[in-house]
């Protein structure tokens, strides 16, 4: 009966969502970035939106992680040592190949609720912190690609709910277009040259539901397919990498390298090479999964009553 209240909610909500979404593509509403100020403080949409992501991530990771028998504890550790460490390598990465704009406006390096972080910067944030997480901390019994395959089969979700923030920030859209789904973008919003047009590709949707379908099959293979670590690593980059590619050909906010090479196409590349070289190796040289049995599930729920 729970389930069929919830369902029954989430595919109104669904319905609600999808006719405002409609009302602003058309132009009929306009969106505000800020979603509440408080004296001095400013709450945006785009912090809330990638913080949520973050959140319901974690917790679905967690009960991957506990699936293969990781103690909550190092769980919690791990996360919030990913979480930083990729927000940070986020930011530097859109800070650096953005410098002629920072070098002039230094104050504005640290104000992420405006937008400005780069995705492949998260991503190798998230992979150093498995690195250096998996190496220091050896009482947690995890093992790297172990590691990378628990943070990567969420990051798509959280990509996929993050990407909403974009939404609200008018950014992240593609060049002008008269298709069906086009998208209205302020006069204030629109990128220099193109201020007699009005209707944008979405691709912060395009993303969406690209990084959607990701974690679909991502979450499917983890639980039925997988047999070496780092399968999920690999094929996520794989399949992420070809989708960005594609999708970063229509956008006009691009970063890039030496003005003649799309950063996010390069950047692309190399990680789907990467993601080749991983999948190949993993299934040839990599360590069995290993799931709980109930006996060990058990025992970590006893300890974690006992903290």
């Amino acid at each position: 009966m729970k389930k069929t209240v919830f369902l029954v909610i989430s595919i109104i909500a669904l319905v609600f969502l999808a006719i405002f979404v409609i009302y602003v593509f058309r132009g009929d509403i306009l969106l505000n970035p800020i979603l509440l100020t408080i004296g001095n403080i400013e709450i945006h949409w785009y912090g809330l939106l990638i913080a949520s992501g973050i959140v319901i991530a974690y917790l679905i990771g967690r009960k991957l992680a506990f699936r293969e028998g990781i103690d909550e504890e190092y769980i919690l550790e791990a996360v919030f040592i990913g979480v930083i460490l990729g927000v940070i390598c986020a930011r530097l990465y859109y800070v650096a190949f953005t410098w002629d704009y920072y070098s002039q406006h230094l104050n504005e390096i640290f104000m992420t609720w405006n937008g400005g972080l780069a995705i492949h910067g998260g991503i190798i944030g998230g992979i150093l912190a498995a690195f250096l997480y998996t190496k220091y901390r050896k009482k947690a019994n995890l093992k790297f690609l172990q590691a990378t395959d628990l943070f990567i089969v969420v990051l798509p979700l959280a990509q996929a709910i993050g990407r909403w923030g974009n939404f609200t920030n008018y950014e992240a859209y593609g060049s002008p277009t008269n298709l069906p789904w086009k998208m209205f973008i302020p006069t204030l919003y629109r990128m220099p040259g193109y201020s007699e047009f009005e209707f944008f590709h979405p691709t912060f949707l395009y993303e969406s539901i690209l990084d959607t379908l990701i974690f679909i099959f991502l979450i499917t293979w983890i639980l039925k397919k997988r047999k070496k670590y780092g399968e999920i690593t690999g094929i996520y980059l794989i399949l992420y990498s070809i989708g960005r590619f594609l999708i970063e050909g229509l956008r006009l906010d691009s970063l890039y390298i030496n003005n003649k090479f799309r950063t996010a196409q390069v950047i692309s590349i190399v990680l789907l090479i990467l993601g080749i070289v991983i999948l190949f190796a993993c299934k040839k040289f990599g360590k069995p999964v290993h799931i709980a049995s109930e006996e060990e599930k058990m025992k970590l729920k006893e300890k974690m009553k006992n903290k």
